[in-house]
């Protein structure tokens, strides 16, 4: 009989979608879906007008969804409800998106899964749970060595004035920003926290400069002190990371692991790959 299990990792803006049939495998792209915005009828609704029939109307045994939100119960239950309307004869399970980036970084071993993306969060996992977890206060209060959080140093640098003449100068050639447009951005307009995140670009076409790797160095390295050193197993499983984040700026992940005497596990730009791995098992 052809197994087929169907695996959807999603955040509020998009979401990732890979049907297993076997060795072979299907993927599509949609819209995110967050039960905090979405019922479950326009939940529905949605994956009908996204997904291709050939995943709509597969025969699938499995439906496998990590998404942000889900941790509440009352979302994952909007969630669920809406995923077995399309496929009513599946088992269908719900998850938040740090059990899938867990599951897909840890595989069935114990270890810390980090995610550092627009926000950060973290977890300790003992090979089929996690037993301990520090998620992100958000980008006001926390959300250390995310871009959001690197985002705010950049601009705290910018407005402070700190910056020397040459990264001011190719600051304010590539943004156009002033002090005005950047505060009613920050404090007036929908979604902050994916702005001060998309200022993370001007960190990584910049490095090199002393005073981008010192921002990136001190966003990371609070990430390291307020979350990872706050597990007592970091001597003995490895630490794990996905996100954006995590994947572009790679190279001080790993220096910081070595300074701190950690093992450093995988390294995933995004969880999907380790996702299948996992299921596929």
């Amino acid at each position: 009989m052809l197994r087929q299990i169907l695996i959807a990792d999603s955040g509020a803006t998009k979401a990732e979608w890979v049907l297993l049939s076997n060795n072979k495998s299907k993927r599509a792209q949609t819209a995110g879906i967050s039960p905090y915005f979405m019922d479950g009828a326009t939940i529905a609704q949605s994956l009908t007008n996204q997904l291709p029939a050939s995943i709509r109307q597969a025969k699938i045994q499995e439906v496998h969804f990590y998404g942000t939100g889900c941790a509440a119960l009352a979302n994952a239950r909007v969630v669920k409800k809406a995923l077995q309307q399309l496929w009513p004869k599946a088992s269908i399970h719900v998850a938040d998106d740090l059990l899938g980036a867990t599951r897909a970084l840890c595989g069935h071993a114990p270890g810390i899964s980090c995610i550092l993306g627009t926000g950060s969060s973290s977890a300790y996992y003992d090979g089929k749970k996690i037993r301990q977890q520090r998620p992100g206060l958000g980008y006001v209060l926390g959300d250390e060595g995310s871009g959001a959080y690197l985002g705010k140093k950049l601009i705290q640098y910018f407005l402070y004035e700190l910056f020397d003449r040459e990264l001011e100068k190719k600051f304010k050639s590539k943004y156009k920003m002033d002090r005005a447009v950047i505060l009613e951005a920050v404090y007036k307009k929908p979604n902050p926290s994916r702005l001060l995140a998309s200022f993370t670009t001007f960190l990584s076409e910049n490095r090199g400069h002393y005073m981008i790797e010192n921002i990136l160095e001190d966003g990371f390295q609070d990430f390291f002190f307020h979350h990872i050193r706050r597990y007592k197993a970091t001597d003995r499983v490895p630490i794990h990371f996905t996100g954006s984040i995590a994947y572009v700026f790679r190279d001080w992940i790993r220096f910081l692991c070595q300074s701190h005497g950690y093992t450093l596990g995988q390294i995933l730009h995004k969880p999907m790959p380790g996702l299948i791995r996992y299921h596929q098992k």
